[in-house]
């Protein structure tokens, strides 16, 4: 599989989790696992923030609308079906 099929099948799979029009789908990372013969992707997109501080303190820092969620898939490539979806924390 291509990295761009990759990301592709991402976004087919994940389009439902962000209410965005246009939600900017990235793909992070990528690593074909030979031992399992399958893909290990990251991928990242955006998300309304639904959950805003409600403190006199917001005033004073930023306050974004959306931020970035990234989510981890395994992939067979032979049938481009995902059978892995994880939470995906950056180190």
């Amino acid at each position: 599989m291509r990295l761009k099929e990759l990301l592709n099948l991402a976004k087919t799979e994940l389009s439902e989790l962000s209410n965005l029009d246009d939600p900017d789908f990235r793909l992070e990372q990528a690593e074909y696992l030979d031992d399992e013969q399958l893909w290990e992707i990251v991928v990242s997109y955006l998300v309304e923030n639904t959950n805003p501080r409600n403190t006199s303190l917001s005033v004073l820092t930023s306050e974004f609308k959306y931020h970035r969620i990234y989510k981890r898939l395994k992939i067979y490539p032979n049938t481009k079906k995902v059978v892995g979806f994880y939470i995906y924390e950056k180190e």
